[in-house]
């Protein structure tokens, strides 16, 4: 189970969407596409991804859905970023 979380973050758009909710805490799909660069439908398709493995979250808000790291999903991408020599 812990592989195929690491594995989860090996691409570079699901890294950038993690990164990205790390920082802001809690952004929905459109607003996580904008950040990356990326289409909606392809952040879609990643946060998919990312919460089938436990590592983001997501709850309704009126129309939108507002995504979020899981605890898991916070500690696993701070152990990544942090390993990463700047």
């Amino acid at each position: 189970m812990a592989a195929r979380r690491a594995k989860a973050l090996s691409d570079p758009t699901r890294l950038a969407v993690v990164i990205a909710l790390r920082e802001a805490g809690e952004l929905c799909g459109c607003d996580l596409a904008w950040i990356v660069g990326r289409s909606q439908n392809l952040i879609s398709h990643h946060l998919r991804t990312l919460r089938a493995e436990g590592l983001a979250t997501g709850r309704r808000d009126g129309k939108m859905v507002m995504f979020s790291l899981t605890a898991s999903g916070e500690a696993l991408t701070s152990a990544v970023v942090e390993a990463v020599p700047a």
